[in-house]
């Protein structure tokens, strides 16, 4: 808790920055103390997290350390925040006079490299523009979420995020070539941009993926590649919903083969019809790959996964046109959420994912196993299912996907009846089967209730990391390391 008044934070920060990017407006503060994790609660505008003293708007390095700095003296919480598209509870404001530290100003393009194939950009660049100027010339990023048209760069490397090109391009890890972030006591610190160095640990890391719990990143240099859409290739098979161990087994078997497709993915039968239903049958589940690069390189990624898939009769080839078409269409933007919020309103049904992380030997039964529990635990379930749409040679994801009605609770009640609960399930099943219980949206503070249990004895690592850079604990408190109770 700050250790001065509510006034006295306002006041040193209208200091720092000036009247005009100190944000006091009541309504601004209170949608500022949530994200989408608390979508129910977001839509019919009620607000049970504390209310923050301020949501100030840097625009330089300097500015965001000399704001850390003051929140430090002052043991004030602080919540880094760029695209606020976050959807764990990671933007919560968990306590009292807490800050909002938006870096959605800084969103300058510093340098294209198209050399070195590396691009240089602010933490408030807004991933959707930094790749359509790319791919104007040719380059893209290879990153592409589906929140690509709100997501900006800081919080995509601050969340671990990932891009649905992944089994081509990586994770947002893979492509970090340096980056710039500020610590609690205001001390910058440059990664310099290096191909790669063996001087010791990957300190990148104890960037990427901290949440805003140990720094806020001002600055990141990414990877650049050659965009070359025309020579893309779609390939798809449906299946019975019965066979979807068939499935993640074909999924494996082109990963194993060393085939790599940029997308790559497997939906079960509930899933698929929220896509596909204009044509795919119900009871069938759909497997679906994407080669692309150079154009000698794709035909022959497709012959492969083809001649893979050939080996099961079971499989039922589909119309690649049907996917490309689909393809076109699977981001979503401003309105997008905004036709949600009123559909949600409309019908209190309200649709949800949670995203985990398995070996190929244990990701049928997570996958199984949390779904049976959940319909059987949970009422008023309208769609449970899930897609996995990010493999390795080593195993996938699992994007579980449900919607339920919201039936005699109000809106502050609806996540402890159905979100929280429906999370946990999925939670305790992975820790059983010894998966990950997060792939790519972060623990946020809706997970970090699990930290220990999905850390084991390196909890001791991540534990000492936020003691050493953050021992006042004013980072984002509440996120990967929950609040003692």
């Amino acid at each position: 808790m700050a250790i001065i008044s509510r006034e006295k934070i306002v006041e040193g920060l209208v200091e720092i920055l000036g009247k005009e990017r100190v944000i006091t407006d009541e309504q601004v503060l209170k949608e500022s103390s949530l994200d989408r994790y608390r979508k129910y609660e977001q839509v019919f505008e009620v607000y049970t997290q504390p209310i923050p003293a301020a949501v100030v708007y840097v625009t330089s390095t300097e500015e965001v350390s000399k704001v850390l700095s003051f929140a430090n003296d002052n043991e004030i919480n602080i919540v880094p925040r760029t695209g606020h598209s976050a959807i764990e509870g990671g933007l919560e404001t968990a306590l009292k006079d807490s800050v909002v530290v938006d870096g959605s100003m800084m969103n300058k393009v510093l340098k294209v490299d198209t050399y070195n194939m590396q691009v240089t950009c602010q933490c408030g660049v807004p991933l959707q523009d930094l790749d359509d100027m790319l791919r104007e010339q040719g380059y893209t990023t290879g990153h592409s979420p589906q929140s690509k048209p709100l997501a900006q760069i800081g919080g995509l490397v601050a969340t671990r995020s990932i891009g649905q090109f992944s089994t081509l391009y990586g994770g947002i890890e893979d492509m970090i070539v340096g980056m710039e972030a500020v610590f609690p006591n205001g001390k910058i610190c440059r990664i310099k941009n290096v191909p790669r160095r063996a001087a010791g640990p990957d300190i990148r890391h104890i960037i990427c993926g901290n949440e805003g719990a140990l720094c806020f990143i001002t600055e990141v240099t990414l990877k650049l590649f050659k965009w070359q859409p025309e020579n893309n290739r779609y390939i798809a098979y449906k299946l019975d919903d019965e066979q979807m161990k068939l499935g993640f087994d074909c999924l494996r078997e082109v990963m194993v083969a060393g085939y790599k497709p940029s997308f790559a993915r497997l939906y079960d039968a509930a899933d698929a019809q929220q896509h596909f239903s204009a044509w795919l049958e119900e009871g069938k589940a759909i497997l679906i790959w994407m080669a692309e690069g150079p154009e000698n390189i794709t035909p022959a990624i497709e012959a492969g996964i083809r001649d893979l898939m050939s080996k099961h009769p079971e499989l039922e080839e589909v119309d690649p046109k049907l996917i490309e078409k689909w393809y076109g269409g699977l981001n979503w933007g401003p309105e997008q959420i905004a036709e949600e919020k009123e559909e949600i309103k409309a019908t209190k049904n309200i649709g949800i994912t949670t995203e985990v992380s398995g070996s190929w030997d244990n990701i049928y039964d997570i996958y199984k196993t949390a779904c049976d529990r959940i319909l059987a635990e949970v009422p008023d379930m309208t769609l449970m299912g899930g897609h996995s749409s990010h493999s390795y040679i080593n195993g996938t994801n699992m994007y579980f996907v449900y919607y339920y009605n919201v039936v005699d609770c109000a809106p502050e009640e609806e996540i402890n009846k159905y979100h929280d609960r429906i999370n946990q399930i999925i939670c305790e099943q992975v820790i059983k089967y010894g998966g990950s219980i997060v792939h790519h949206h972060g623990l946020g503070k809706a997970r970090a209730h699990y930290v220990t249990e999905e850390y084991g004895s390196s909890y001791y690592m991540l534990k000492t990391l936020k003691q050493a850079f953050d021992p006042n604990g004013i980072m984002n408190m509440g996120t990967l390391i929950p609040l003692r109770k």
